[in-house]
Formats: structure tokens, sequence, C-alpha cells
């Protein structure tokens, strides 16, 4: 048997590891990242230069032209050698800024991101634990009753739904009950008529916007959850403990709340903390279908325009929420699985 000072050592090691390795993880994929957006062809200032300059020509020169050009390629940290322009970027993170931006120049990046950020954490985040919520119920059930022919029936449902791209749903479902039954908007975060606040009608306008897009992410995600859920529960039934147990004569409920659910839920648990830490991404293609104001369709628009700041904001909050997520997980997995805290 290992002393107590012996299992606080392990156990201090083992959380100084996963902090250093998250550390490390974090410069190295910021540094991954601003690098690829730089090897992109072209000069995102220049590409908005010569746009201003085709909208405007009477109010362009080329000398000053040239001038303003500079002078934005210093502001956007766009001037000197590539490692020059990585040290300003390192500075800028330390600092907090990702600096400005061109979408709505001169104002900062991250102002733009936190002002989509709660939409996409509204929509996604509560989107993503129902499903979770509903895969693992219907999966544990359709798992348990896995002879029956509404079981079989629903594990091909699922596999079948789980396939479908998000916003292949999400299109049909904006045919079906925004421009066909006129049941839901299928536009928009809220009616711009109203005014934003914490009061019953807006709350209950965001909800009403959000449906559409919710269930276009919550139906695949949960098919996929259904038929992860299902798989664990039927390996668990043919473990010899659990035959063991029925041969002691345990009762269903027993065995599938103490012997069943014990051993599925930590996986479960794991890849749910891992889908909160991707919610930051953004559901692209689904909030441009939806003109929702979230961070998948501010990065969309910032690809578009070559806005680097922007760009490298959102992949570095998205990198930070999935590496934090991850050493959550880390950290608290051994709490809650006792096979992993002995290994």
């Amino acid at each position: 048997m290992k002393s107590i000072n012996e299992i606080k050592k392990i156990a201090n090691n083992y959380i100084v590891r996963r902090i250093v390795a998250y550390i490390f993880l974090m410069f190295l994929t910021a540094t991954i990242t601003f690098f690829i957006f730089r090897l992109m062809p072209g000069n995102p200032v220049e590409a908005y230069l010569r746009s201003m300059e085709q909208r405007f020509p009477q109010y362009f020169e080329t000398r000053a032209g040239m001038e303003l050009s500079q002078k934005y390629k210093e502001m956007f940290g766009l001037q000197g050698s590539i490692f020059h322009q990585y040290f300003c970027f390192l500075r800028n993170i330390v600092k907090g800024t990702f600096g400005p931006s061109l979408l709505t120049f001169p104002e900062p990046a991250e102002k733009l991101i936190l002002q989509a950020l709660p939409w996409t954490i509204g929509l996604l985040g509560i989107s993503t634990i129902i499903a979770w919520l509903l895969g693992v119920l219907v999966g544990v059930f359709i798992g348990w009753k896995r002879e029956s022919k509404v079981s079989t029936f629903t594990a091909w449902l699922a596999l079948v739904v789980s396939q479908m791209p998000q916003y292949f749903l999400a299109i049909i479902l904006v045919f079906v009950f925004a421009y066909t039954l006129y049941l839901l908007p299928g536009t928009g975060a809220f009616n711009p008529l109203l005014k934003p606040g914490f009061y019953p009608e807006f709350i209950f306008d965001v909800i009403k916007h959000a449906t559409l897009p919710a269930l276009s992410i919550i139906l695949v995600t949960a098919a996929g959850w259904i038929i992860s859920s299902r798989s664990l529960v039927i390996t668990i039934l043919n473990e010899d403990y659990l035959i063991f147990a029925e041969a002691k004569g345990l009762k269903p409920g027993t065995i599938l709340r103490n012997y069943v659910m014990k051993n599925m839920l930590p996986p479960q648990i794991t890849g749910l903390a891992i889908s909160l830490g991707f919610i930051v991404n953004g559901a692209y293609v689904v909030e441009w279908i939806f003109n929702y104001p979230g961070i998948g369709r501010l990065m969309a628009i910032a690809v578009g325009l070559r806005d680097y700041s922007v760009m490298q904001g959102v992949m570095l909050l998205s990198i930070f929420g999935v590496l934090t997520a991850n050493l959550i997980v880390d950290l608290i997995l051994p709490l809650i699985d006792p096979r992993v805290r002995r290994g």
C-alpha cells in the first residue's frame, strides 16, 4: 500500500504534467494559427484599400493610398518580416487584444467577438446539453431493451439522422416551419423592433428565434449520443459481472442503476465536457443559414474580408475552449472514475 505522502506526490505530479502540457499546447496551437493565416496569399489591407478605391475613386490618390496602406499595415501588425509580425502578435495576446478589425474599423476585434460570443454560448451550450440528456436517456433505454422492435427502429433512425449534415436539416426546418407553416421565424436572433433586455417579451422572442437553429443542432447531435450510449450499454451487458449480478437475483432496476449507468456515464460525461469546449467554435453554416449573430457567422464574414484580427481571435478562443475542457476532464475524471484514479 502506498502512503498518504506518496499518493499526494503522485497527484501533484499528475496535475503539474497536465497544466504544463496545457500551456505548451496553447502556445503551439497559437503559433500554428498565426503562421497558417500568414501563409494565405495576398494582403488584407491592400485588398481592403483596393475595394475602397473602386467604390470611391474620387477620394483616392496614389501617394495618399500608399501612405494609408503603410499606416494600416502598422496598425494591423502586417509590417516587417514574418517573425517581427509574430512577436507583435504575441505581444498583443499578452496585452489581451487582437488588434483592430477590418469589419468595424477602428474597433478592436475582441469587441466583436465578445458581442457574438453570448449568442453562440446560449444557442450551442443549451443545445449541446439537451442533446446529451436526450441521447443518453434514449440510448440507455434502447440498449437495455435491445431485442425489441422499437429499439431496432430507433437505432436505425438515429444512425440515419446522425449522418445528416446540420445545415441540411436546418434548410428543411426553415422550409417547413418558417416558409410553409409560418410557425417560427427563420432568420435573426430577435425581432429588431424590440429593445434588447431581460423582460418576458424579449426573452420569449429570443427563444422563438433560436428554436429552429437549436433543433437542427439537437436532432443531429442527439442521434450521435443515442448510438454511442446504446453501444456502451450493450457492451456492458455482455460483461461477466453483469451476468453474475443477474445470477445473484438482483432486480433489473438495481442492475441498470448500480452497474450499467455507473460504468456507462464516465465516458459520456467526458464526451459532454469536450463537446462543451467546442461550443465557442460556433455552428458556422447553421448560423449563416439563420443569419444568427454568433461566432460562426462572424468568422464566416471575417474570412470573406480576410480580417486577420477577428479570424485569429476566434481561432484562439476556440483553441482555448477545447484545451481548457480537456484539462478540466483530465483533472476531474480521476475523481469520478476509480479505474482512472488507480491507474
